[in-house]
């Protein structure tokens, strides 16, 4: 079935054209580069896997209830409207809820692909564009995955949510080079990650929790680069230059906070804007989660060195200054532990079910 027929309301034009600003820069210097850099492209070589064959495509997922959601992390929940809804009607709400919030990541993972696309073309040092070429291909790997699950096991899709449009696209208009790797690397990678792993944590459904699993083992790297990459670059850079960092990335932090609010499903039910709007800011599911996302965001940005005095107070209005002083390396680590365990698990039940085979064919052959 095209994508198309999926969405639940007209994504519009099929496809959104951004101008290209910048100069593409080659380097002609092809001696060995940052050893840290070069480290993690070697990591990002032999990362590399194949989302056909990880993944247990055989799962069964219900669609009704994809993620295994609680009531209390429903919206509507304790509202007028919730005591109306039948069985049925609180599947589809689930549904619905799991369709938007994997296709916001869908829509992500393409940003992504496009922006680390663009750093290979923008940066000026070798040694990142053979890592940025590594994060194309995992990008790449991550919208094949979320579009799949959309439509095979869900089958519904949402069109991408305004505010993450508008993020991604004063990402890639920005003609500084270093300006998608703070745009993506740092603000929607850093979100999406904190998103990932909260889902990840709490479904008891084993197709998604593979999903986000293998996912954020590649996310680790990629938010370790940005990292490395604009901790040495914004060293160099003069105050005005720094402030001028911060100002997008408050725009964009309250761009994000504001981008995972579910309304757009609440609208779908029939529920008025306003009314949808006020039920997503009553929720303390939501709210704390909101501020969750900021886990990954918080401590990567004071990590780079952009902590002025207006970016902390700016935290600070959004509940979550405490969390620069997160252990970033540890929730990476985390991240990478997961997936392994994840994999040793599966390997490991893949083992028994090839020696009982064994078995059985020996005894049959012996009966025999």
């Amino acid at each position: 079935m095209p994508t198309f027929d999926l969405y639940v309301t007209d994504p519009g034009d099929p496809l959104w054209q951004v101008p290209a600003t910048g100069a593409a820069r080659f380097s002609w210097e092809y001696d060995d580069g940052r050893d840290r850099l070069l480290a993690l492209y070697q990591k990002g070589k032999d990362k590399q896997w194949d989302g056909r064959t990880r993944i247990d495509w055989e799962l069964e997922v219900d669609p009704c209830d994809p993620l295994g959601t609680p009531d209390e992390a429903l919206s509507l929940y304790g509202t007028k409207y919730w005591a109306k809804l039948t069985d049925q009607d609180k599947g589809e709400l689930r549904k619905h809820f799991a369709s938007w919030q994997f296709s916001q990541f869908l829509h992500g993972e393409q940003g992504a692909m496009v922006c680390a696309a663009r750093i290979v073309e923008s940066v000026p040092d070798l040694d990142a564009k053979f890592y940025s070429a590594t994060q194309v291909m995992d990008e790449a790997r991550h919208a094949e995955i979320y579009g799949r699950f959309l439509q095979e096991k869900i089958g519904m899709l949402y069109p991408v949510n305004d505010n993450l449009q508008a993020l991604l696209g004063d990402t890639l208009r920005d003609s500084r080079w270093d300006m998608p790797y703070l745009g993506m690397q740092v603000l929607i990678e850093g979100l999406a990650l904190a998103a990932f792993g909260m889902i990840r944590d709490t479904t008891d459904k084993p197709l998604p929790k593979q999903i986000l699993a293998y996912v954020m083992q590649d996310e680790a790297r990629h938010v370790a680069f940005g990292r490395m990459a604009l901790r040495d670059y914004y060293k160099q850079l003069s105050d005005a230059e720094l402030r001028e960092r911060e100002e997008f990335v408050i725009e964009g932090c309250y761009l994000m906070r504001d981008r995972l609010r579910g309304v757009e499903v609440l609208e779908n039910f029939g529920i008025p804007t306003a009314e949808a709007e006020e039920y997503s800011e009553q929720s303390e599911f939501l709210a704390l989660f909101r501020q969750l996302l900021f886990s990954r965001i918080v401590p990567c940005v004071k990590d780079i060195g952009l902590w002025g005095e207006r970016l902390q107070r700016a935290y600070v209005d959004m509940g979550v200054f405490e969390m620069g002083d997160s252990n970033l390396d540890l929730l990476m680590a985390q991240d990478e532990e997961i997936a392994e365990k994840l994999d040793a698990e599966r390997f490991a039940v893949e083992e028994r079910e090839r020696v009982a085979e064994v078995a059985d064919a020996v005894e049959a052959g012996a009966e025999g």
